[in-house]
């Protein structure tokens, strides 16, 4: 957006999850994943992504650990 002033109306920085929340809400029922046969759609992607976070919370594994 050449010419134009960053602010909160234009511009929002996006973090992994940020962008994945996004992608999910905006374009939801667009693939996102295609491995030959195997398609997933955003909405699945982000559904997966919190199933795995939830799983490896539970495995008591937490940020920073390595």
């Amino acid at each position: 957006m050449e010419g134009t002033i960053q602010c909160s109306a234009n511009y929002v920085p996006l973090s992994p999850l940020s962008f994945l929340e996004r992608a999910a809400f905006v374009y939801g029922g667009k693939e996102s994943i295609v491995y030959g046969s195997t398609r997933y759609t955003w909405r699945e992607t982000h559904e997966r992504c919190i199933k795995l976070a939830s799983a490896l919370s539970q495995l008591g594994i937490n940020r920073g650990d390595v």
